[in-house]
């Protein structure tokens, strides 16, 4: 069997993936089935950055495993709910065993659930105003091999989506998390090269109908 390139693993199954995904069953269904499959969905979006933010200082297994109460304690990531919390819920997020348990991350996703508010008001969804932050091709490597994603924990591309989230407000959104964010939800396909799922998520995100901000032709 050849020995396979750098940043990737086997599993027991015999499929080749991102070595990052590991050998857990529920990291793998993230990897084979969610991790850079492109998104339209305003609720799966702000449920994301919200997550990354409270992954902060932690690995994503933590959150993914945190997930489905982290869904329950904050009504599904409803925008419009989550805006309306005040300082009861806060007392009830911290007093909640199986979420993380941080004032400034719980904080930061109610305001950033009325920050999303605004942004989808003003340009027709979160997700166009995301999406507008896609890098063009000219701006990826050629060929994505691990060595070249080590050398990306941010991109320009995140760096601008950053600024642009921070100037209106949002906060736990700096330039890593906005990249692990948009590797996430397909704005860029980081499958390294050789993995089983790359070319299932390049042909996803051909096939994929970008979202425009309101107005736009």
């Amino acid at each position: 069997m050849p020995r396979l390139a750098q940043g990737l693993r086997r599993g027991e199954d015999a499929v080749v993936r991102c070595q990052w995904a590991g050998s857990d069953p529920l990291y793998l269904r993230y990897h084979d089935r969610e991790w850079g499959l492109p998104s339209a969905d305003d609720g799966r979006l702000f449920e994301k950055i919200c997550l990354e933010g409270f992954q902060s200082g932690l690995s994503w297994l933590t959150i993914l495993r945190k997930r489905e109460r982290f869904r329950v304690a904050f009504h599904g990531f409803d925008r419009e709910r989550v805006a309306r919390f005040g300082e009861r819920d806060v007392r009830r997020l911290l007093g909640d065993a199986g979420i993380v348990r941080h004032r400034g991350k719980i904080e930061s996703t109610i305001n950033n659930a009325r920050r999303a508010r605004e942004l989808a008001r003003e340009q027709g969804s979160l997700a166009a105003f995301v999406w507008s932050f896609e890098p063009p091709p000219s701006d990826r490597p050629r060929r994505l091999t691990w060595p070249v994603l080590l050398r990306m924990p941010t991109t320009q591309a995140s760096i601008a989506l950053s600024r642009e989230l921070k100037g209106r407000g949002w906060s736990f959104v700096g330039p890593t998390t906005a990249y692990a964010f948009m590797q996430a939800m397909g704005l860029v396909n980081d499958h390294v090269e050789g993995c089983a799922a790359r070319e299932h998520v390049e042909h996803a995100r051909a096939r994929f109908r970008r979202p425009r901000p309101q107005g736009s032709r």
